[in-house]
């Protein structure tokens, strides 16, 4: 199935919740009927049915996204004089608007004679009728001007200097509603005319009735009728770029190929709509921004699957949110506790299995995922960048495999507090921790310009979770060049999430092109060079790191020091490191030296003769040692720890 056919599908699944207004975030968003589009009003005029003036005021900040009905040149006027159907600016809907601006009136008089036909027309509704009878007796202006929401200067003209909520007050766009004359509280229908459902219909019925001669739709193979002017505010409401477009006549965009526009491309009217409108419905719903890139994705069947994008605990969570909301445990089933093994963190990969099993529980055979990306390379043309479609269960294998091979200790701010967890970090964090700078004391890409990496990064990593396909070698090499120079840090936090990722992504590399299995818990019998090179620099960094009291917080230890040395030539570096670790040796007590030299010993004794007296550069490998190595050692400190609490308590 094309993309088309899926938005279309997408739309007719979910028919029942056009002209709903929802929120994201409180930011609202609407699946939109045909012919209709979003704006934001500054003025709300309520009237009664029969066309009487009732109050206005000012949009409340809260409730501004308005429904309007819309024409096909409405829709794309620029400067030229193309009245909306029904709710409009001042310009078009005041018929005393010269009276109190230097206008020639005729947008008001195209307007009022639009309204004119509608009302005349078979498919004319009450509230329509209602704003046809007010407005005609342009009284408009006159009626904000008492309610004090248009402010006049000396001369008794509307003031170009005020404004209404950042709009000037020449160019506030007005929506009404109307009341009935007979209060019925068993109305169900809504006052407000950019609400009513029964409204939207009249006027898509009219717009039908008008519709021209019919061709055939490239996009369904139907016979419908064809329209060349399509919808923008695909990504944003403010978005000006267009999907379909093919205005440019003097250019290229059909020219050399085709005779004219009608030959490239034909497309219903009806139908451009309803893909457009289920798009723009989709991103503002679940889409993701990239700076000028968004990507959205959907489940066929509209059921809810964890994001790509986000890290595991994220996914875990979400899981948890998604039972709540469905007030079900019907997820909660027995699943494999063979997955639910984690080094460190065993609850977030328990959570993490259960999540994806649950979720699978629900999955159709059938059924797909869809993902679409989006980006404009001009303010007026928007390129599709990416197009892909999975299978729902697939995708699921795909997103455990991506946070299964990348797994290892990470750590986050979760509710103002920071914590750890098992897994892959998110896909914006890589990019943060890969090319941002300190800021705010964390790890963010603040520049403009570098903000365009959020989305090549996600480009780049967004094959290796859905299709999983190998990590590019460049991500790696990045990561591990970056984690062994802490001293570019002044936050040790920084420095670790720098650490981790590198060696998520070294652990994953390694799996990807030499089939090796790495794990955050230490291997006390591994010999590969690098790993045990990296344990002795964990060492030598804990045992200087251990005769540090509070008034040494901030001082960087010789193995970090020349971290950066050491994976260059780490047999030259590490006999500068090991004799400057020795005087902090002496100050431990006898027992805890005892135990640093036997297990620099131990080390040691892994080591080949030839392979210790290498001086070759290291690879990302040792990354790994060191972090296993470390976190073995913190946590023998803190079992240690426990025990005297205990013992005291």
């Amino acid at each position: 199935m094309s993309w088309i056919s899926e938005l279309l599908d997408l739309y007719e699944k979910n028919s029942d919740k056009v002209g709903i207004i929802d929120y994201r975030k409180g930011n609202p968003y609407v699946l939109l009927p045909p012919f209709h589009t979003t704006v934001t009003a500054q003025i709300t005029v309520t009237i009664d049915e029969n066309g009487n003036f009732i109050h206005a005021e000012q949009v409340n900040q809260n409730d501004k996204l308005t429904i309007i009905p819309i024409t096909e040149k409405s829709l794309s006027r620029t400067a030229g004089k193309e009245p909306h159907p029904l709710c409009d600016n001042l310009r078009y809907l005041a018929g005393d608007y010269q009276d109190y601006y230097n206008d020639d009136g005729e947008c008001s008089k195209l307007y009022i004679s639009q309204l004119e036909k509608w009302v005349k027309s078979d498919f004319c509704h009450e509230k329509v009728r209602a704003i046809y009878f007010y407005l005609k007796k342009a009284s408009l202006i006159k009626n904000l001007v008492e309610q004090k929401i248009i402010k006049l200067n000396e001369n008794n003209q509307i003031d170009d200097k005020e404004s209404i909520q950042g709009i000037a007050e020449t160019k506030a766009f007005v929506r009404f509603i109307i009341r009935p004359l007979e209060v019925d509280l068993d109305r169900k229908i809504p006052d407000e005319c950019w609400k009513d459902r029964s409204l939207q219909e009249c006027y898509i019925q009219y717009v039908q009735s008008q519709e021209k001669e019919k061709g055939l739709c490239y996009l369904t193979g139907n016979i419908e009728t064809i329209s060349y002017l399509h919808s923008k505010k695909i990504r944003n409401e403010g978005d000006g770029a267009k999907l379909i477009s093919a205005n440019d006549s003097q250019n290229f965009t059909y020219r050399g190929r085709f005779v004219d526009k009608e030959e490239a491309f034909s497309v219903g009217s009806v139908a451009s709509q309803k893909a457009h409108n289920a798009l723009k419905w989709m991103i503002r719903k679940q889409g993701i921004y990239f700076d000028t890139m968004t990507i959205v994705t959907w489940e066929s069947n509209q059921l809810s699957m964890p994001k790509w994008n986000v890290d595991t605990d994220s996914i875990a969570s979400d899981f948890g949110i998604e039972l709540e909301k469905n007030e079900s445990d019907e997820w909660e089933d027995e699943w494999s506790e063979e997955k639910a093994v984690s080094d460190g963190n065993p609850i977030t990969a328990e959570k993490f299995y259960k999540a994806l099993k649950g979720y699978g529980k629900k999955v159709d055979n059938t059924s797909n995922m869809i993902l679409l990306a989006f980006d404009a390379a001009t303010p007026g043309r928007l390129a599709m960048i990416e197009n892909m479609t999975l299978n729902t269960a697939r995708y699921l294998q795909n997103i455990e495999k991506w946070h299964e091979d990348c797994s290892w200790i990470h750590e986050k701010m979760k509710e103002k507090k920071r914590i750890q967890f098992s897994g892959m970090v998110g896909v914006r964090d890589i990019a943060d921790i890969l090319y941002g700078i300190e800021s705010k004391g964390t790890l963010s890409i603040v520049d403009t310009n570098g903000k365009k990496l959020y989305a090549e990064v996600a480009k780049r990593l967004l094959p290796c979770i859905w299709n999983a396909s190998h990590i590019p070698y460049d991500c790696v090499n990045i990561a591990v060049v970056k984690a062994s120079n802490p001293l570019a840090y002044k936050d040790r936090k920084n420095w670790e999430r720098v650490l981790t990722l590198a060696c998520s992504l070294v652990k994953k590399y390694k799996k990807e092109r030499k089939g090796e299995e790495w794990n955050v818990a230490l291997d006390n019998k591994e010999k590969d060079r690098n790993y045990l090179y990296g344990r002795l620099l964990a060492v030598a960094d804990r045992i200087e790191y251990s005769t540090y009291d509070e008034k040494d917080g901030g001082r960087v230890t010789n193995a970090k020091r020349y971290m950066s040395t050491f994976s260059q030539r780490p047999y030259e570096t590490w006999k500068v490191i090991e004799e400057n670790i020795l005087p902090y040796m002496n100050k431990l007590g006898i027992a805890t030296q005892k135990f640093y030299e036997n297990l620099l010993n131990e080390i040691y004794d892994l080591f080949e003769k030839e392979t210790f007296m290498d001086n070759k550069r290291l690879d990302g490998l040792y990354l790994l040692g060191f972090h296993s190595q470390a976190y073995d050692l913190k946590l023998k400190k803190e079992k240690v720890e426990d025990k005297k609490e205990s013992s005291e308590n």
